[in-house]
């Protein structure tokens, strides 16, 4: 939606707030059309021609994936997995064999693909088209000659584009660029979600159509109340100034709070801990600023090329968490691979719905080889500091149980070998609606609300999918039953409960979970002050 002023020039653009934020800038309007009718390339070999983009395709992402946190080196790889399909390769080299360019022969099939996935009952492959789009772009720059990536947005600019994708945002140096407007999108995905981990503001899902005459145009990024003003007038450009400066104000006010034990506004304690995707994004961080680490992801030591970490390799790298925390609790996940989430010799391919699929600790039990290395090796660790092992996508009893005789095994086996070692505590992700309704049948130590696939798989939306932001609710009535249900049932047992999604670092959300009487939340570093900050002013709720 879209209002214009006659007087001013000013247009007001209104869409949903992915990555909150409020910084001016000049707009720089992108499209992403590259039809293969309005470009050339010298003839040759089209063959070697598409084997050689698709190489270097390939390359981009891996060096992309390189130097990028694990959560966004998780996406990438999915990319990378896609350049290898011989189910896109195979038909576009047909193609060619009938008489078209390279790329008119990608362009071709590409396009029939992201129709398919675009139109698939599957809500993963709907999300999954615009990694498929991404594809097709970036195979097309590098056949027609050009490698225009995406990181010539100018300096002070406000990016607007019809959506990007995890690589295309990665590409981007986003200190340099203040913020982004997409025209699709969703607060839910991938890329809103990096936005979010990095502070970048972000609109998306605007949906009207922002022409090229608004290039260069000095503009408004209200990541806050979700509007994008072009040609901002005198009004909106003191409005601008006063909320900047209220904004600023705030923020300076939220870091206060950083070194004090998080409380409610009349006294109820409430724990505070950090979500870790890599080690590497603790450097500065100040451990007296945390609880401890609620969830400390291990996919990215399974992502890239070779083989599976050993026990030695991920031994130091618990390590250093368990040194870094300096005696505070720290809970570590399990692999929780699959979904979107592939790592490659592990994970399966082709499956139909792969978040439905076998994914987390199913994937784990079905290799056992693999998944004591890893209990071994957070056995190891925990001598050195309250480690503690988180297991994901549990939806039964009997994963659990399988998974703590696992565990018991890996422990016998350390102290017949003589070497240090601690027994964990053993814990389970509740991310499951079927294990969040019987939460009374499982033996753990404790919980942690996995709240962003709780919410997917409750409202049956995809989080990545821009149609459905409406539908996609944290706050829907049976999402905070099933999260008042597992907290009530800690309460009477004397067990632990967290939640360690994105609900917990929203000031929108986090006054409904307080409400169910949890105490108990884990937040990016980048979101410690204002979490700490939103639960001091929470004055209290039914759930207490």
């Amino acid at each position: 939606m879209s209002t214009a002023d006659g007087e001013t020039g000013e247009i007001v653009f209104e869409g949903k707030v992915a990555s909150p934020g409020l910084v001016t800038g000049v707009l720089a309007v992108q499209t992403q059309d590259r039809s293969p009718d309005r470009v050339s390339r010298p003839a040759g070999d089209e063959r070697a021609a598409l084997a050689a983009a698709l190489a270097e395709a390939t390359v981009q992402l891996q060096e992309l994936a390189g130097r990028a946190d694990a959560m966004a080196s998780e996406i990438l790889e999915f990319q990378i997995a896609l350049l290898e399909d011989d189910a896109l390769i195979e038909p576009a080299l047909e193609k060619i064999d009938e008489g078209a360019s390279a790329a008119e022969g990608w362009t071709a099939v590409l396009d029939a693909q992201i129709v398919d996935y675009e139109t698939a009952d599957s809500a993963y492959f709907r999300a999954r088209s615009a990694d498929l789009r991404d594809l097709k772009e970036r195979v097309l720059r590098l056949l027609t000659g050009g490698d225009e990536r995406r990181s010539g947005v100018p300096a002070d600019s406000i990016l607007v584009a019809d959506d990007l994708t995890p690589s295309g945002f990665l590409e981007i140096d986003w200190t340099r660029v203040r913020g982004a407007a997409f025209l699709a999108g969703s607060p839910s995905s991938h890329v809103a979600m990096l936005a979010r981990s990095r502070g970048v503001p972000l609109l998306v899902n605007l949906g009207v159509e922002i022409g090229p005459e608004c290039d260069g145009e000095p503009a408004i990024l209200d990541a806050v109340e979700g509007r994008l003003v072009a040609r901002p007038g005198p009004s909106a450009t003191a409005e601008y100034q006063a909320r900047f400066a209220e904004r600023a104000a705030r923020t300076a006010e939220e870091a206060g709070y950083l070194g004090r034990p998080a409380r409610t506004a009349d006294g109820r304690p409430v724990s505070v801990m950090i979500n870790v995707d890599d080690p590497a994004l603790l450097e500065g961080a100040d451990p007296g600023h945390c609880d401890g680490i609620g969830l400390a992801r291990t996919e990215f030591l399974f992502l890239g090329e070779g083989a599976l970490p050993d026990e030695e390799t991920q031994v130091a790298v618990y390590g250093r968490l368990l040194d870094w925390a300096a005696g505070r609790p720290v809970t570590i996940r399990t692999l929780d691979a699959g979904g979107d989430k592939p790592v490659p010799g592990l994970t399966l391919i082709g499956e139909t719905n792969p978040f439905l699929g076998f994914r987390g600790v199913r994937l784990s039990l079905a290799r056992p080889d693999v998944f004591k290395v890893q209990l071994r090796a957070l056995a190891r660790a925990a001598a050195r500091g309250p480690a503690r092992i988180m297991l994901p996508m549990v939806t039964v009893p009997s994963e659990y149980a399988e998974a703590r005789a696992i565990l018991n095994q890996a422990v016998e086996e350390l102290r017949s070998e003589g070497r240090p070692h601690a027994l964990p505590a053993l814990g389970m992700m509740v991310e499951v609606p079927a294990a969040a309704l019987a939460i009374d049948r499982f033996d753990a130590d404790f919980l942690s609300i996995g709240s962003n696939d709780l919410v997917q798989y409750v409202t049956a939306t995809s989080r990545d999918d821009g149609r459905l932001v409406r539908l996609h609710d944290p706050l829907h009535p049976g999402v905070l039953e099933l999260i008042e249900r597992v907290v009530a049932h800690g309460r009477s047992r004397g067990i632990e409960v967290s939640l360690c999604g994105d609900m917990a670092a929203d000031p929108a959300y986090l006054p409904g979970l307080l409400d169910t009487g949890l105490d108990r939340v884990s937040v990016s570093v980048a979101a410690l002050a204002r979490t700490k900050a939103a639960i001091a002013r929470y004055g209290g709720g039914p759930g207490r």
